[in-house]
């Protein structure tokens, strides 16, 4: 049963935190979400969700980054909720049928992704095969690590406002 904007805005601060960090791992953005309520739409919810996530530090993305798992992998580095690591299945359906040769070249960049920028290769992977997550991945390795930031935040973004409408879709 979803909660529901409803739900979200009634539930006490800590409980609604834990709610909203399913959808994205930055337990600041969490928090300051929490802080926000109540949300009359889920326009309403999208828009802060946006505003916060663009008022946050470096060190808030790469928390957020950090709670999911590699793109071809099922595990993230900080413990998932349940229905978090489910969402991170689902959203990386395109991995699943994947040739053995793909996912070995995906792990082996996204090696090379994590030591050449310092945190995991973040992507919206929704609909999109491996052979598409492989090519923005290499294409991506050309980008200088302020960039790459910027542009990993962004996927962050676009994951987030996915997760909150599977979360709290009215």
């Amino acid at each position: 049963m979803k909660p529901g904007l409803e739900s979200l805005n009634s539930l006490g601060r800590d409980e609604a935190a834990a709610q909203l960090l399913k959808c994205c791992g930055s337990s600041r953005w969490a928090e300051r979400m929490a802080a926000l309520r109540p949300f009359k739409g889920m326009d309403e919810l999208l828009e802060a969700a946006d505003r916060v996530w663009s008022e946050l530090e470096t060190r808030d993305w790469l928390e957020a980054f950090s709670s999911h798992p590699k793109i071809g992998e099922r595990k993230a580095a900080l413990a998932q909720s349940a229905e978090a690591a489910r969402w991170s299945e689902q959203e990386q359906a395109g991995t699943r049928d994947a040739a053995q040769g793909s996912l070995l070249e995906l792990a082996a960049l996204n090696r090379v992704y994590e030591e050449r920028f310092g945190f995991i290769y973040i992507v919206c992977a929704t609909g999109r095969t491996t052979e598409e997550l492989l090519a923005l991945l290499r294409e991506r390795l050309s980008n200088d690590v302020e960039t790459e930031l910027r542009v990993a935040a962004r996927e962050q973004q676009r994951i987030t406002r996915l997760r909150l409408g599977k979360l709290f879709e009215e």
